[in-house]
């Protein structure tokens, strides 16, 4: 979600984890944010964090390099119940 009033990331949009962000959708601002984002809350570097899909589009892909047990137990606890799905 591009143009939010702040960044936020949490809860689920479908299968996927929603991220907010302030930046607006131009020049890949929104792509960069979302990469800074979803770093710094799975606590690794944003050089860490690559869009391998949808740089254009609202759904994006993401790869993260790290331990995956780690970054699974991470991302679980960012969407919180993952029974409630907007």
């Amino acid at each position: 979600m591009p143009r939010a009033s702040r960044d936020q990331i949490g809860g689920l949009h479908g299968d996927r984890i929603k991220v907010a962000v302030s930046a607006p959708p131009v020049d890949g601002a929104a792509n960069e944010a979302v990469r800074i984002a979803l770093a710094k809350a799975l606590g690794v570097s944003k050089s860490q964090v690559e869009v391998i899909h949808g740089q254009k589009g609202r759904q994006k892909t993401l790869a993260v390099c790290g331990d995956p047990g780690l970054l699974s137990a991470k991302a679980k606890a960012l969407v919180g119940n993952s029974d409630q799905r907007s």
